[in-house]
């Protein structure tokens, strides 16, 4: 039996699609959580064909879709509506992400949702927010990317500003509405508040967590620029080639690291420099140091580095790509990645719950269902569904 996670008994509904909101609805499935995935029953989630498929199932949808029970209905309809409204009576979260003002369009605003349901928690994603002159535009987590200054900061100094090869801004976006559900809850079940609408938007968590820029511009006027693997903040930090042609990342962050470092290297002169005690002084000489620490890694192979750094108390790490990442030991051990049995491609590997808890772990109950797996057994079971009216509705087209 799958261990409990700190969130069972909690019953979730996921009528959000491609990114942030389903990776909030996972994560709190992930810790026990009963989410119920609403889609459009002719359109069903477009994460099911993003990235690559295998047989016609897509791998991304598995990871992201588990332990989410399946279930097709048009919310513009009115009798869906109201069996909506039945599921959301017993749920304590409901996640959409659909435009502002659909919702209410539709007759299903704050108003009547918190009225079948006082301590409904609403998560509302978008890209800009419920308000604002942006806030009716499409939002994509790339365009979060652009914005917040996460693109015009990274790269190489001469080169274009770079957007992330994955969803970045999607997934701080879940990971961030993530904390802030739980606060949500944790306020109305131990401080006896009512539930309440999370406004979250993609582009404020990105914002967040990329440094003191916009104080730093607030007060001196700077405007970060591009400096590829360098930091402005300390050096030697960058990636260096080694002999057998693989990299490595080092960083000195901690100014113990990068005597310890510059002495491994054989240049311990430098450390007795009045500048080398700060990281900002010492980025200021970045060339100097990458030029020792470049010089003594380029005569060494991967290995070599990787063990007298090791041995000398340096952070380091090698650069992975993912078949590196899923074969190295510490992965395996704490079981990072985990296997887990798949109905339709057998033992399947992904990222295992994110954090473990100690008593109450959480766990993958099952990979991502197909769509509409779970209809008939929840209308039935859960919304008082009977089986002329669940006929009728599925040959009108409003539920598969």
């Amino acid at each position: 039996m799958a261990p409990a996670g700190p969130l069972t008994g909690l019953r979730v509904i996921d009528a959000s699609t491609v990114l942030a909101g389903p990776l909030l609805a996972q994560l709190l499935g992930d810790y026990g959580a009963d989410v119920i995935k609403v889609e459009h029953p002719a359109k069903p989630d477009s994460l099911r064909t993003h990235g690559h498929q295998r047989d016609g199932h897509g791998l991304w949808w598995k990871m992201v879709g588990r332990n989410k029970r399946c279930v097709g209905l048009y919310l513009g309809d009115p009798e869906v509506q109201d069996i909506f409204l039945r599921l959301v009576a017993s749920a304590d979260v409901l996640v959409e992400n659909f435009r502002p003002g659909t919702l209410e369009r539709w007759g299903l605003g704050w108003d009547r949702l918190s009225a079948v349901n006082p301590g409904l928690v609403l998560v509302r994603v978008t890209g800009f927010g419920q308000r604002g002159p942006y806030s009716a535009r499409p939002g994509f987590g790339t365009l979060a990317e652009a914005m917040s200054g996460f693109a015009a900061m990274t790269g190489e100094p001469e080169g274009p500003p770079t957007l992330p090869p994955f969803g970045l801004a999607d997934a701080v976006a879940g990971t961030t509405g993530f904390g802030v559900v739980l606060a949500a809850l944790y306020h109305r079940d131990a401080r006896g508040g009512r539930g309440q609408v999370v406004d979250l938007d993609i582009l404020s968590p990105l914002v967040s967590v990329l440094g003191p820029q916009p104080i730093g511009y607030d007060q001196l006027g700077i405007v970060p620029q591009r400096t590829g693997n360098r930091s402005v903040n300390n050096a030697p930090r960058n990636t260096y080639r080694t002999s057998d042609d693989n990299w490595v990342a080092i960083s000195t962050s901690a100014n113990s690291v990068a005597e310890r470092l510059m002495r491994l290297v054989g240049h311990p002169e430098v450390i007795d420099e009045p500048w080398f005690s700060s990281g900002a002084e010492r980025a200021l000489r970045v060339d100097l140091l990458d030029g020792h620490v470049g010089e003594w890694v380029a005569a060494r192979t991967r290995a070599e580095v990787l063990d007298a750094c090791e041995r000398a108390d340096v952070a380091v790490a090698p650069i992975y790509d993912v078949a590196d990442l899923m074969a190295d030991p510490h992965v395996v051990a704490t079981g990072m990645i985990t296997t887990v049995e798949d109905p339709d491609l057998g033992p399947v590997r992904m990222q295992d719950v994110v954090t473990r808890l100690s008593e109450t772990p959480g766990s993958i109950r099952f990979t991502g269902r197909a769509p509409y797996a779970d209809t008939e057994e929840i209308l039935r079971k859960e919304a008082g569904v009977d089986d002329t009216t669940l006929a009728n509705l599925i040959g009108r087209g409003v539920v598969a």
